[in-house]
């Protein structure tokens, strides 16, 4: 069936709508870092850098590493620009732009998030690394979807226990990393982690500036959560959506975390930067 102008579109140069990106421009390995600044904070280890193209706040090189072809692209902050990005990602390797139509043989894509975070279990240290084996999307990205077959409903009904879930916020889902990425980003250096995606950073997370929020205890239940021994250990805001959507569109996908806050300590790092940089790096040595 051919896709209509409404449903894949392309830009004059026959490029992808919001990524800008013609198919070829980018590998099979991709990571995805939320700051358009952070693409040349990973690229710059890069051997040789290829393509760079940008538009909005999606940017992305394609270069090579000790041989290996890989790409890293900006998605901004949230899980809509995730349904963007990994939507028109697939569309790039799996549609066939001259006839519009879905090929028939797939090309699976890694993707790999190197992002920030905060903890939200004392034990996690400020500056450590956590990469998530779960994420619980709290955006209801998913449900838009016939995704029933990826989530777990006997740890988000139990969430919803535990939470005292207000019937006027989304059911949150359960969904998980692939296993082969998971094994490859696992190590002593790292945590295994079951993240929270939010669908904001101030009273969805939990914080309060000016604004009362709906339950003041949202922090602190979040943190007290456990399902079979399996606890949130973070909160960030695009996690859940990637694992969701790679597992739909047939893509593997794991999300690295670094920690530049401890909420139940409420402590932040004294070195971010630093702390980012070794995290891309230990990312790029596992890849490579």
């Amino acid at each position: 069936m051919e896709l209509g102008p409404s449903e894949l579109i392309l830009n004059a140069d026959n490029s992808i709508y919001h990524l800008n990106l013609l198919p070829g421009d980018i590998a099979e390995t991709i990571i995805t870092v939320g700051d358009p600044d952070r693409v040349t904070a990973v690229s710059k280890y890069f051997d040789e850098i290829e393509i760079q193209k940008g538009k909005r706040e999606f940017i992305t090189h394609t270069g090579y590493l000790n041989g290996r072809r890989l790409s890293v692209i900006s998605t901004g902050i949230g899980t809509d620009n995730i349904d963007i990005v990994l939507n028109e990602l697939d569309a790039l390797v799996n549609i066939d732009f001259d006839t519009r139509t879905v090929k028939e043989e797939k090309t699976q894509l890694d993707i790999i998030r190197i992002g920030t975070s905060g903890a939200i279990q004392e034990s996690i240290p400020i500056d450590s690394f956590v990469v998530s084996e779960y994420a619980m999307g709290f955006d209801n990205l998913l449900h838009f979807y016939e995704g029933e077959h990826l989530q777990h409903p006997e740890i988000q009904l139990a969430f919803i226990d535990h939470m005292n879930w207000s019937i006027f916020k989304s059911i949150p889902y359960v969904v998980r990393a692939d296993d082969y990425l998971l094994d490859v980003m696992n190590s002593e250096e790292t945590h295994l982690g079951f993240t929270g995606t939010n669908v904001g950073f101030y009273g969805p997370q939990g914080r309060k500036l000016r604004l009362e929020r709906e339950d003041s205890q949202l922090a602190e239940k979040l943190g007290t959560f456990s399902y079979e021994g399996l606890q949130l250990t973070n909160l960030e805001m695009e996690t859940s959506a990637i694992y969701a959507l790679c597992g739909l569109l047939g893509h593997r996908s794991v999300s690295l975390n670094c920690i530049l806050a401890n909420r139940a300590s409420g402590k932040f790092s004294l070195h971010p930067k630093r702390s980012i940089d070794e995290l891309i790096q230990y990312t790029l040595q596992k890849l490579s």
